[in-house]
C-alpha cells in the first residue's frame, strides 16, 4: 500500500514544479521532498520524474500517475470532511479564476459577502483573461463569459447568467451625427469594434429578423471597459454586454441604439472539476454565486 503523504509530497512537487517550491508551499525542506518522492518511484519500482539542476520533467509513468493521485488526494479530502458535512462550517481555500471583466462585473460586489457569510473560507481570486486549464494549475471554479458554446472538458458547467449584447452610444455622439432608426444606417456611424475581424456586426431584431452591417471603424480594443470608456467619450457606437453599461445607461452616459435590436449573446458558466465540487467550500461557493447570480439574469430578462 503507498503511502498517501507520498503522493501529497508527488502532487506537490509536479503542481509547484519542482522540489524547491513544493518544500516552501509545504513548509518543508527540499530534501524532504525530493527523498519522498524517491522512496515513492522505488515503492512502484518505476521512475515518475526526470531531474536536473535546472529542470523538472514528468515521464510517461508520471504524468499518468500524477492525475491519478491528485484524484486519491481529493477523494481523500472529501472523505474527511464528510465525515463533518452536516455541521461543519465551510473552511479552507478555494481558487476561482475569471477575466478581468467577469470579475470586475459580476464578482466584485458578491465575493465580500461570501467572506462575510464564512469566515473560514479563504477565497484567491486570479483575476487574468488568458485560458486557464483548472486541472492542470489546481483551481476550484472557473467563471467564465463567453459568446459560443463552450467545449466538452469534462468540466462541469453551470450556466449563470445569459445577457444580450446591446448597440450603445453616448448622447453627445447621437446628438452631432444622429439616430440611426434602421440597422443600414449604421454604415454611415463610426464604430468601436472589439477586434480586428469584429469589423462586420451581425444583429438579431424583431420577428427573426437578421443583419449584417459594417460601421466605419473609428477605434479597435479587446477590452471591454476601455470600449465602454470610449463609448461614454464620444467616439462612436458600440457593441456591449449588457451588464457591462448598464450603470452608462442608468446615468444617462450612454443611450440605446436601434433598442429592438441585439449583437448577439454573452453567457457566463461557472465550471468546475467534477471532484472539487465535493469539498464543502467549494460547493457553499458555488451555490453561493448561484444564488446572486441567477436571479440577477432571471430579473434582467423579465425586464426586457
Amino acid at each position: 500500500m503507498l503511502n498517501l503523504n507520498d503522493l501529497r509530497f508527488f502532487v506537490a512537487a509536479v503542481a509547484n514544479g519542482g522540489f524547491a517550491a513544493a518544500g516552501r508551499a509545504l513548509g518543508v525542506p527540499k530534501s524532504t521532498v525530493s527523498k519522498r518522492v524517491a522512496e515513492l518511484e522505488q515503492a512502484l519500482q518505476a521512475r515518475l520524474v526526470y531531474r536536473s539542476s535546472r529542470s523538472f520533467t514528468l515521464t510517461d509513468a508520471g504524468r499518468d500517475f500524477f492525475e491519478h493521485a491528485r484524484a486519491a488526494l481529493i477523494e481523500a479530502e472529501a472523505a474527511q470532511e464528510a465525515v463533518q458535512r452536516r455541521v461543519a462550517e465551510p473552511s479552507g481555500t478555494v481558487r476561482i479564476t475569471a477575466s478581468v471583466p467577469t470579475a470586475q462585473l459580476f464578482l466584485a460586489a458578491h465575493l465580500p459577502a461570501l467572506a462575510s457569510a464564512y469566515p473560514r473560507l479563504h477565497v484567491q481570486l486570479e483575476v487574468s483573461d488568458r485560458m486557464v486549464d483548472l486541472v492542470q494549475e489546481g483551481f476550484d471554479i472557473a467563471v467564465r463569459s463567453h459568446f459560443a458554446p463552450l467545449p466538452d472538458s469534462g468540466l462541469v458547467q453551470r450556466p449563470l447568467a445569459v445577457e444580450a449584447i446591446v448597440l450603445v452610444a453616448s448622447p453627445d455622439y447621437l446628438a452631432a451625427r444622429g439616430v440611426p432608426a434602421l440597422p443600414d444606417q449604421l454604415a454611415e456611424h463610426d464604430g468601436l469594434l472589439t477586434g480586428a475581424s469584429a469589423g462586420t456586426w451581425r444583429l438579431n431584431g424583431p420577428d427573426g429578423a437578421h443583419r449584417e452591417v459594417m460601421p466605419r471603424a473609428r477605434m479597435t480594443v479587446n477590452e471591454s471597459m476601455v470600449l465602454l470608456g470610449a463609448a461614454m467619450g464620444g467616439l462612436g457606437i458600440v457593441p456591449l454586454p449588457e451588464q457591462t453599461c448598464r450603470a452608462a445607461l442608468a446615468a444617462g452616459q450612454l443611450v440605446r441604439v436601434l433598442p429592438g435590436w441585439t449583437a448577439g449573446s454573452v453567457t457566463t458558466t461557472l465550471l468546475m472539476p467534477a471532484r472539487r465540487g465535493q469539498l464543502p467550500g467549494v460547493r457553499a461557493t458555488v451555490e453561493f454565486l448561484v444564488q446572486c447570480l441567477q436571479p440577477k439574469a432571471a430579473m434582467a430578462a423579465a425586464a426586457k
